[in-house]
């Protein structure tokens, strides 16, 4: 198939060199707002344009927590294992970003723990792993403009097997510090505010740290750049 042919939100492409394939990941289109999780699907190519699929990596046990938004699927190649990090929801319980873990790309994926490493009192998504030059994991992830209003990006240390937060988060900005960042109204709330979306970090040859976010300008939904002034 083509891409034309894939109906999804977010994707997430994962190279694995050593099979000369991609991954392909995304938010389910058809399930994106339903209140249903019917789980996530991967798509398999060689050359980025006619893809195979969609594989089933993970589908919801009849004991899994959530039910509804499974968004936002990332998988990463940690400690010669795949972790896929995804955000995750139920009626009266906040949105979290949850940590699963597969020997392989195309899973099957079962969940590291049984809740989200994210603040359980906290609305959050996007989470993205973050491995520090010196090997210690971390996950930068947004907490929602819904609860807080000026969407924050926040970075949360993790434990070695990424099973549990390791300490408290931090803030590392607000969407309102972003110059091109324009706020927003919700029309089925009537709520306002700026959003952070979709963080991904990128470390430059020269050791600069980049990451890429997405909120609202001017044009519309965009995505931005900051840079980490300390790398």
């Amino acid at each position: 198939m083509k891409l034309s042919d894939i109906h999804i939100r977010d994707p997430f492409v994962l190279p694995v060199s050593s099979e000369q394939r991609y991954y392909l990941y995304g938010t389910t289109g058809e399930y994106a707002w339903t209140e249903s999780g019917l789980g996530f699907d991967c798509y398999v190519s060689a050359d980025l344009h006619t893809w195979e699929g969609p594989f089933p990596v993970f589908r919801p046990p009849a004991d899994f927590w959530a039910d509804r938004n499974f968004w936002a699927p990332e998988v990463h190649v940690y400690r010669g294992q795949y972790f896929l990090f995804a955000s995750f929801k139920a009626v009266g319980i906040c949105r979290g970003t949850q940590i699963l873990v597969a020997e392989s790309p195309q899973g099957p994926f079962r969940p590291v723990s049984a809740v989200p490493v994210t603040p359980p009192d906290w609305e959050c998504l996007d989470g993205t792993l973050f491995v520090t030059t010196d090997g210690n994991p971390w996950m930068v992830f947004c907490h929602e403009w819904v609860q807080v209003s000026d969407g924050e990006i926040c970075a949360l240390p993790l434990s070695e097997d990424l099973a549990s937060a390791a300490g408290e988060p931090i803030v590392l900005f607000r969407a309102s510090q972003a110059p091109w960042v324009q706020q927003i109204e919700w029309k089925r709330t009537g709520m306002k505010g700026c959003v952070t979306d979709g963080p991904w970090l990128h470390r430059l040859p020269n050791g600069e740290l980049l990451m890429m976010w997405s909120s609202h300008g001017a044009g519309g939904y965009s995505i931005g750049l900051a840079r980490s002034a300390s790398g």
